[in-house]
């Protein structure tokens, strides 16, 4: 880091920034912490049990459009609409999702904030229902790779315990 600020001419006020917010050297300090420590213990324990219980079924069905595909296939790519777009409405997933989860869910790649949904894109199939299918899976991996970024694990009794004797102090 301190390579490229020599290389910079001048160090302005918003460069100086910008290198102290590295998600790096962030990250790095968020490891040595206790994560869970502040952030709410009811919302966590909500969160924690509806995944536990969590059925990709219950997922809003969206709605679907399809397109032509693209890339190799010839004349069947030329004459079929098999890409499907589909949109889920993202009141529609707030509605079943733990309140923890609703910032992500709009901070996806996905959200479309035009329409404000989750816009999935498949096209690697030659049939339209394993498309759409495609496309629903996204939806399940997306929801639980939300969860993992804002939920963390639950800490071991082991841990606790570790910990907990490192901190009291010597009377």
């Amino acid at each position: 880091m301190m390579q490229f600020i020599s290389r910079v001419s001048r160090v302005t006020p918003w460069t100086r920034l910008a290198l102290t917010r590295c998600p790096l050297t962030t990250a790095r300090f968020k490891r040595y912490q206790a994560f869970d420590a502040q952030l709410d213990q009811e919302a966590l324990t909500e969160a924690r049990s509806w995944y536990r219980k969590f059925d990709a079924s219950h997922l809003p069905r969206g709605s679907t459009t399809y397109a032509r595909s693209s890339g190799p296939g010839g004349q069947h790519v030329n004459k079929t609409e098999t890409k499907a777009i589909t949109a889920f409405p993202v009141k529609d997933l707030v509605s079943m999702l733990p309140q923890s989860l609703h910032s992500g869910i709009r901070a996806s790649k996905y959200y479309t904030a035009s329409n404000d949904s989750l816009t999935f894109h498949a096209q690697t199939r030659r049939s339209r229902t394993a498309n759409t299918d495609e496309n629903r899976r996204k939806l399940m991996e997306e929801v639980s790779r939300v969860y993992r970024e804002q939920v963390p694990s639950e800490t071991s009794g082991d841990k606790k315990q570790k910990h907990g004797e490192m901190w009291v102090s010597p009377s």
